[in-house]
């Protein structure tokens, strides 16, 4: 099997790094050990060739996808080949957004405005990559600003939650995008809203409350490996 590369777009905060490493860490501890990995920083490396790849994950990023940096504009041209090229490739959060921006989408500050903490996840769709066998609707880890306010031709939506109707998109079939974070625990989870603490109360949210509600997001992790079980 071929590597799956692991985009890496952006930093976790320094409290979650502290504790958990970095994303492509994150990411990594939900697969089997066995599974082979090749991370590459797509704001400074050369981007792999599809053919030594057999897939991409795209890593969730403090960045805004409307700030348009020239780094940002080389990786969606990167994912368009990647997408024609049918690479299976799944976008987390920022990489999520990159890929409905990339293709032919629009990504915008969410009018519904943050969404943080663990929320429930609403499965439209029980027969896609990010279906839980488990549970049809189960609990996931969020932290984000912007959204795909809108969709790319011939995108699905596979769920959605309170404040985003777009959670998980299938933009085709072999790319995925899930706007929650797999690879976020409940110790990642809380050091994200600590760290946004003074944000949180100056936008009228609760913090404390916030962190009482954190679940682990179990199913939602399983999304990783799932897609890895289709290559």
């Amino acid at each position: 099997m071929k590597p799956v590369c692991i985009l890496v777009t952006g930093d976790p905060v320094p409290r979650a790094a502290a504790q958990r490493g970095q994303f492509a860490d994150m990411i990594q501890r939900l697969a089997p050990p066995s599974a082979p990995w090749r991370t590459v920083d797509a704001r400074a490396d050369d981007l792999p060739a599809f053919g030594e790849i057999g897939g991409l994950v795209i890593t969730g990023s403090a960045a805004s996808v409307t700030e348009r940096a020239p780094w940002m504009l080389g990786v969606e041209e990167y994912l368009r080949g990647a997408v024609d090229h049918g690479l299976p490739t799944l976008g987390i959060c920022f990489g999520h957004q990159l890929l409905g921006q990339a293709l032919g989408g629009q990504v915008a500050k969410n009018p519904a405005g943050r969404e943080m903490g663990s929320v429930m996840y609403l499965e439209a769709d029980a027969d896609d990559v990010v279906s839980a066998p488990e549970a049809r609707d189960y609990w996931c880890n969020m932290s984000h600003v912007d959204s795909v306010v809108e969709l790319p031709p011939g995108a699905q939506v596979l769920g959605s939650t309170r404040l985003e109707p777009h959670a998980a998109l299938r933009f085709n079939e072999r790319t995925w995008g899930v706007q929650f974070h797999p690879e976020f625990d409940d110790v990642t989870m809380r050091a994200y809203i600590e760290e946004r603490r003074d944000i949180l109360l100056g936008e009228g949210i609760d913090p404390e409350q916030m962190l009482r509600d954190v679940r682990p997001g179990v199913a939602g992790s399983g999304v990783v490996l799932r897609f890895l079980e289709l290559l």
